[in-house]
């Protein structure tokens, strides 16, 4: 009897599947807030990613100590689940290649993720993922290494597409404070938080975009913070409106009271990953070919949306039963 074959081989021949990572990513600035993120990771699972921050969380001329400290911190035991990654300083500061030079030779195997802030044009981005490309082939890391943008500014905005669509993308993200701030006051303080983040004409514009031009070239829209800090059910509320109507697949947080309610605002319904299961097994079980499930015909076409799905359950933390978990992954 042959082995059956599963849905990672059988959709996506010769092809690039679309990244399904955790729909969470948490900021941490300091060693001690990046224990305790790596604490947190391993007592929920794999359910969220952690975010290094060595822009913002370096203070000014301890850049290199910063840097270093995340190398330890990342090739530590508590870095068990080898879901972190770095933000690096902007390509307009005098840091941002020291940053690379540290942490690519020093963690590069490890590094779950580089984000990129603040480029003003998409080739600021390609001169920056080049660099830590040479740095990681120096270092004889052989993987591919995946790049995470921010899109913060009038520039980053307007060349979305092109940024989408550079080596090693793997997630667009919006930066929503900046994005205001550069406005110059056209945009009230009030659209930083909900309704008005959502309902402003400019900022709805900028959040479909980003959103779009990342899917349109296979990589993860991801959605900005709430700054509501007391109110878990904010962040979720945010996250809900972020994924139904505007597109994103993931969502920054930025305490760890925001964790839980962001991934359970993107978790998939539980019906539909129900039947999304049932449809892929018949489908394995027919080598593939169309099956009729509730009175409905599936092909291909439909089997890549319902694979897709069944990831992003399994890394929301959806438990599958153990016959779809050994049958589509083994």
């Amino acid at each position: 009897m042959s082995k059956p074959v599963r849905p990672a081989e059988a959709l996506y021949k010769g092809e690039k599947p679309f990244p399904v990572i955790p729909s969470c990513e948490h900021i941490a600035g300091s060693e001690k807030l990046i224990v305790k993120s790596l604490e947190l990771q391993r007592k929920l699972g794999p359910i969220f990613d952690i975010t290094c921050d060595c822009e913002d969380g370096a203070a000014a001329g301890s850049e290199r100590e910063h840097a270093e400290m995340v190398v330890r911190m990342l090739n530590s035991p508590a870095n068990e689940l080898r879901m972190a990654g770095v933000r690096i300083h902007d390509i307009t500061h005098p840091c941002w290649q020291q940053d690379v030079d540290i942490l690519i030779p020093g963690c590069g195997a490890v590094l779950a993720y580089v984000t990129i802030p603040k480029p003003t044009r998409a080739a600021q981005v390609a001169q920056m993922i080049e660099y830590i490309q040479r740095v990681a082939e120096k270092s004889g890391i052989e993987r591919e290494i995946p790049i995470h943008v921010l899109v913060e500014t009038h520039g980053a905005l307007r060349e979305a597409h092109e940024i989408a669509a550079l080596p090693w993308m793997q997630v667009l993200d919006f930066g929503l404070m900046d994005f205001v701030s550069a406005h110059h006051g056209a945009i009230p303080s009030s659209a930083m938080r909900a309704p008005g983040q959502f309902e402003h004409a400019l900022l709805r514009r900028a959040k479909t975009e980003v959103a779009a031009a990342a899917l349109a070239n296979g990589i993860v829209p991801a959605h900005n913070v709430c700054l509501d800090l007391k109110n878990p059910q904010t962040a979720y509320a945010d996250a809900r409106r972020a994924r139904d109507e505007l597109g994103f697949q993931r969502m920054w947080s930025i305490h760890p009271i925001q964790i839980e309610p962001i991934v359970d605002a993107m978790r998939p319904d539980l019906s539909e990953v129900e039947d999304a299961v049932n449809i892929l097994l018949a489908a394995q079980a027919k080598d593939w070919g169309p099956v009729q499930y509730k009175g409905e015909l599936h092909d291909r076409a439909t089997y890549r949306y319902f694979w897709e799905l069944v990831q992003k359950a399994k890394v929301t933390g959806i438990p599958l039963s153990p016959t779809a978990q050994s049958a589509l992954f083994g």
